[in-house]
């Protein structure tokens, strides 16, 4: 007789993936050790994500709507194309200032992964893909040239590269730009 799934089983697999995900890297972390840290079976874990790499995929996932929703919450507290981009960089100071930040979980997956293209690394390729073009509309509709686009993702990408005593002069080289 097969035994009844626990409500939100799925849910506490992807909540034990993600931070082992995170802090140590995917390619670091082994099933065993999710499945220790999830406190599940091995049978249940495959039942849920028949793959590391629907797991990944689901980590990367549960990020990007994490993260679309502090930059939707950071774009909704300014009117204006320029009061938003000045928002966006915020919200990225904001994240790489915290004290738990260990990197873009969207690049630290490419550079672990180089060249895939399976569903994880189209996931981080999407965000990206997708922030970047947030990024050219603002700056189109302040009716700026394509080269301050440029600029600004530099700045973001500089951010999560970078270290947090970088926030106050990314938020300040934005202000510049889009005044």
């Amino acid at each position: 007789m097969a035994r009844t799934a626990i409500p939100g089983t799925r849910e506490n697999i992807l909540s034990a993936a993600s931070d082992l995900f995170y802090r140590h890297g995917v390619r670091a972390v082994g099933m065993a050790q999710v499945i220790e840290a999830a406190g599940c079976g091995k049978n249940l874990l495959y039942r849920h994500f028949p793959s590391k790499a629907h797991l990944a995929a689901a980590y990367l996932t549960l990020v990007r709507e994490r993260r679309d929703r502090s930059i939707t919450a950071a774009l909704g507290r300014a009117d204006d194309p320029a009061g938003q981009l000045i928002a966006l960089v915020t919200e990225v100071a904001d994240l790489v200032r915290s004290p738990e930040y260990r990197g873009c979980a969207f690049r630290n997956h490419l550079t672990e992964f180089p060249g895939e293209n399976d569903a994880p690394a189209q996931v981080a390729r999407s965000y990206l893909h997708d922030t970047r073009a947030q990024v050219d509309r603002l700056v189109t509709a302040l009716g700026k040239p394509a080269q301050d686009a440029d600029r600004i993702w530099l700045l973001i990408s500089g951010l999560h590269g970078g270290g947090p005593e970088q926030a106050p002069t990314a938020i300040a080289w934005v202000t510049e730009l889009v005044s």
